[in-house]
């Protein structure tokens, strides 16, 4: 991985091998992150995204592997409890043109990854939400 920061935005890319969410922490802690958004695309060849279901309060994973075009990955960083946070959502797709998304659990880069982060000057933690079973913003 190599990026640069440019006053409010970091600009990086994430290596053939290298997982996004570990990549992602690194960038924070080194850059002291505390709010910002995320988007990228680039190629994965294993992933594994979820499916929240709200009546029972549980996350369902759905791994993948082979060739896919990373078509989409949104989302924050921010904190909870002072630590670091990030919620992620990822769409991949597939060679017959077929996509698959959730939120992030795991991004094994492939080829590469081009991302940007833009900082937001400010701070936003989480808390647990008892009726969603969430974590969510506090503000």
């Amino acid at each position: 991985m190599e990026y640069r920061r440019f006053a409010n935005t970091i600009v990086a890319r994430i290596d053939k091998g290298e997982e996004i969410l570990e990549k992602i922490r690194e960038i924070a802690a080194k850059e002291h992150i505390t709010l910002a958004s995320i988007s990228a695309l680039g190629a994965t060849n294993d992933f594994t995204v979820g499916v929240y279901k709200v009546d029972e309060k549980k996350y369902y994973a759905n791994s993948f592997q082979g060739s896919f075009e990373i078509v989409s990955l949104t989302g924050t960083i921010n904190t909870m409890n002072g630590e670091f946070y990030t919620h992620i959502h990822m769409s991949a797709g597939n060679d017959q043109g077929k996509v698959f998304g959730g939120h992030l659990n795991k991004a094994v880069i492939s080829a590469t990854c081009e991302m940007v982060i833009t900082l937001i000057d400010g701070h936003v933690d989480r808390v647990y939400d008892e009726e969603t079973g969430l974590n969510i913003f506090r503000f």
